[in-house]
């Protein structure tokens, strides 16, 4: 699967994203800034944040300060758990977008299928567009239950699930089924936090392709589809992290890293135990 740095995803929407961006959950303060500034510079335009994350006055502050224009960024926020509802996504959007210093967000997600008010908050967000706050909408760390369920209820389907996706969480079954519904997944945490670098599959393929482990997991995510969103707060790492469109791995070895999922979560709060319905 060919695909070059700064090429863009099409989103069931009509809108299109680009296909790598920074997370940035822990990153707060300087670090942040400074991780955001570094992100820019080395050619990234997507920048993921959440309310949850604590740090969209610093990103504002990276972004406003970017030599970049606005329109050529892609951000993306996410509304927590205690602003779900009919009234109170309105004031958690306009917080999030006086932090960041813009007009509006490329992308808004409903952080986790909280149970009880999820379809009433996804109502909301499709307002949330009618009034020009965000381009976009989607979820993250939704299940195909969770997702079958928004489809009962609304005629509008989320442009992006975000999960935790790598070879360690090889979640099929739910790319599969946002493919053939035209709903963009996008893998948080596709770097394990580093946990799982020295398996032999990936020392593997590291010597094969000459590429760090980080590099190779994050190739797998693109081949898969999906747009990664590695974390980083270091310049060097932010920079090898974005060189993955100078090569692609063969169907043997992304067969090899698709089969050595062991079901491990980084994330400790399994989306599966959230009530559906």
């Amino acid at each position: 699967m060919s695909v070059l740095l700064n090429s863009k995803v099409n989103l069931n929407d009509g809108n299109e994203m680009p296909s790598i961006g920074l997370g940035t959950y822990s990153a707060l303060g300087k670090e942040a800034v400074k991780a955001v500034t570094w992100a820019i510079e080395a050619g990234y335009r997507l920048i993921d944040t959440a309310t949850f994350y604590g740090n969209e006055k610093e990103i504002g502050d990276a972004i406003e300060k970017s030599l970049v224009n606005r329109s050529d960024l892609f951000v993306t926020s996410k509304l927590w758990q205690t602003d779900h509802g009919k009234i109170k996504p309105f004031a958690a959007i306009e917080k999030s977008l006086s932090l960041l210093k813009t007009d509006y967000l490329d992308l808004y997600l409903i952080h986790w299928p909280s149970p009880g008010t999820r379809l009433e908050t996804w109502k909301t967000l499709t307002k949330i567009v009618e009034k020009g706050l965000t381009k976009s909408i989607g979820v993250s760390n939704f299940t195909i239950e969770h997702l079958e369920e928004l489809k009962s209820v609304s005629g509008v389907i989320p442009a992006i699930n975000q999960i935790e996706f790598h070879p360690f969480q090889f979640e099929s079954e739910l790319l599969e089924y946002c493919n053939e519904r035209s709903i963009v997944v996008q893998a948080h945490t596709p770097l394990v936090r580093c946990r799982k670098n020295e398996i032999p599959e990936l020392v593997r393929l590291e010597e094969k392709y000459g590429k760090t482990p980080a590099q190779i997991l994050l190739r797998w995510c693109i081949q898969h589809g999906t747009i990664p969103l590695p974390k980083s707060s270091n310049k060097d790492r932010i920079n090898e992290n974005i060189q993955i469109f100078d090569f692609e791995m063969d169907n043997g070895d992304m067969d090899l890293l698709n089969n050595i999922n062991d079901k491990y979560r980084v994330v400790e709060w399994n989306p599966n135990d959230i009530e559906w319905r």
